[in-house]
Order: structure tokens, then C-alpha cells, then sequence
């Protein structure tokens, strides 16, 4: 089986409500709004701010989930691997898999909080996820992602170019929210 890539790339200064108009005018479905809580973590024997690794959980609503997201493949946009899986439900569920990961000698790092109004658009024979995010101390950012196979990177990156470009997206952040947080404190 082949694994995929997130292939992702962020921009900052923006205009959410402009950019909005101009995802509905390329047909962009919407897919809802959501408010989501992310809690990041320290590894007990590396550093992941040295390594370009994060682990995370995230509550959405009453849904949880674990994440993995391994170092940025490239110099360019946010392309990584990422292992996401489902966690049971629920605010304890959430609280019970925290205190088992700092059991483990894993730390809490920070918690980033965003408003996450989502959108898939049809382009050039890729489905784009699109994010417009409120990220909480942060302000707005827009998120473009596709995820595909490995050999495909270079293809996904350069469509993703060209709707960034089409949506007026220039200023590029490869940060993560929790780095970007973490810089402001």
C-alpha cells in the first residue's frame, strides 16, 4: 500500500470574507464551521522543535482524535506525513488520553484554539481542502491542502500554486500555530 502526503501550504495576511466571495465564484462547496482545540506535546526523549515533528490531540465538538505529523518534506510549502486515528468520544475521553501521554513522560506544550470555516473545491483534477481560519492570539490565516501519494508531491504542490495565486494568496507561513504561538509568548 502506498502512503500519502499532506501536501499544504498557509498563507497569512488575509482577508477571509474576500477570499470567501472568491471560493464560492470557483464553485468551492462548503463543508461547515467548526471550532477546534488542539493540545500539543513534548516528547519524553526528543526535541520536536529540533526535529519538525509534532504530536497532538484535538477535540472538535465532542470528537476527538490523535495526530502525528512528521518532519516537512520540502523548502517550500507544509508537506509532511501525518497519521491521524479516531479516539473515543467525549471530554473525558480527551482528558483520560492527556493524562496518558503525560504518564508516558510526554508534557503539554501548548493548546491552539481556531475557528475553522472548511470548503473542498474541484481543481485541476485534485480535491482541495480549504481552510479559513480564526486561530485564537494569532488572527486569520487560509489553509490549501491536498493529500495524495508520494509521487505525486510536485504535481499537488504546483496546482496548489496556481489556486493560491487565482485567490490573491501570497504571503506564505510554513509555521505551525503552535510555533507561531509559542514565538509570540
Amino acid at each position: 500500500m502506498s502512503s500519502t502526503l499532506e501536501v499544504e501550504f498557509k498563507f497569512r495576511e488575509v482577508d477571509l470574507p474576500t477570499v470567501e466571495k472568491q471560493l464560492a465564484g470557483l464553485g468551492a462547496v462548503p463543508e461547515g464551521i467548526r471550532e477546534e482545540v488542539d493540545l500539543y506535546f513534548a516528547h519524553p526523549a526528543r526535541d520536536f522543535s529540533q526535529t519538525d515533528e509534532a504530536l497532538r490531540i484535538r477535540r472538535i465538538g465532542d470528537r476527538n482524535w490523535i495526530t502525528y505529523k512528521g518532519p516537512k518534506i520540502d523548502t517550500v510549502s507544509k508537506t509532511r506525513d501525518e497519521i491521524e486515528l479516531p479516539l473515543t468520544d467525549g471530554r473525558e475521553a480527551w482528558e483520560r488520553w492527556k493524562t496518558l501521554l503525560e504518564r508516558l513522560g510526554f508534557q503539554p506544550v501548548r493548546q491552539v484554539a481556531k475557528r475553522r470555516k472548511r470548503f473542498r473545491l474541484g481543481w485541476e483534477g485534485w480535491t482541495v481542502e480549504i481552510s479559513l481560519d480564526e486561530v485564537v492570539d494569532l488572527g486569520a490565516f487560509v489553509e490549501l491542502e491536498i493529500v495524495c501519494e508520494h509521487e505525486k508531491m510536485a504535481v499537488a504542490r504546483e496546482a496548489l500554486t496556481r489556486l493560491a495565486a487565482k485567490l490573491g494568496l501570497r504571503t506564505i507561513e510554513r509555521r505551525s500555530y503552535l510555533e507561531l504561538l509559542l514565538q509570540k509568548q
